[in-house]
């Protein structure tokens, strides 16, 4: 599914350049589910948005689905993230004016999908993470662990082919952690999702089947499990 090829990437910051990745080569395979571990400051969420057409690798070249990211426009960045790849967050982006069900819905709207099957991926999505009856709730209403369940469906909603999780148990304790892993290998196991994850988290590190671990902007090593 995805294949990095000798990628760096370098941000000039005050007129110095700060190398954030050094010639990183990997290849994840549809349906991972893996993620990049490593000190604060090793790339791991520089390599996550790269991934995720956020932003472009200096040197090297990203194919995802056989598609070149690097050459994309702004445009067709937009539109790749739009359709094949949701996102999850440590901090949960839910809109604080709209219900669960808006929030939820929202991605299907910039696809302009209608207003029937909008509802009913809605609903499904909801029931995945264990919340159809908050569907008429707002975001002030909901614990920490409801929130990230409400952004997994968000991110679920149109069944994308790659979910990318930056932190997401960060603002979570052990149990809605667990709550939330568990609904992810789910996805993973039903839907054949590829998740990719970046994190410092030992309980997600445990369900990883794949680790990759980064130091100062390059691999060090992979496991397996």
């Amino acid at each position: 599914m995805i294949e990095i090829r000798n990628v760096g990437k370098v941000f000039n910051i005050g007129g110095h350049q700060l190398h954030a990745l050094k010639n990183i080569s990997i290849e994840i395979a549809s349906g991972e589910f893996s993620g990049f571990i490593g000190p604060s400051g090793s790339g791991k969420t520089t390599l996550l948005n790269l991934i995720g057409a956020l932003d472009k690798p200096t040197t090297g070249r990203i194919k995802l689905m056989d598609r070149q990211l690097e050459t994309f426009s702004p445009r067709e960045a937009a539109a790749i993230r739009a359709k094949d790849i949701g996102f999850i967050f440590q901090s949960y982006y839910l809109l604080p004016h709209y219900s669960v069900f808006e929030n939820v819905e929202y991605p299907l709207l910039l696809l302009k999908e209608p207003r029937e099957q909008r509802s009913e991926a809605v609903r499904k999505a909801l029931e995945w993470v264990g919340l159809a009856d908050r569907a008429s709730s707002r975001p002030s209403q909901l614990s920490g662990g409801q929130s990230q369940r409400v952004a997994i469906a968000r991110a679920m909603v149109k069944q994308p082919k790659l979910v990318l999780a930056d932190e997401p148990t960060a603002n979570l304790d052990k149990e809605n952690s667990n709550i939330i892993l568990d609904v992810m290998e789910q996805l993973n196991r039903d839907l054949g999702t590829t998740f990719i994850f970046s994190t410092h988290d030992e309980k997600v590190i445990r369900r990883l089947r794949r680790v990759i671990t980064l130091e100062d902007g390059q691999v060090q090593n992979e496991a397996t499990g």
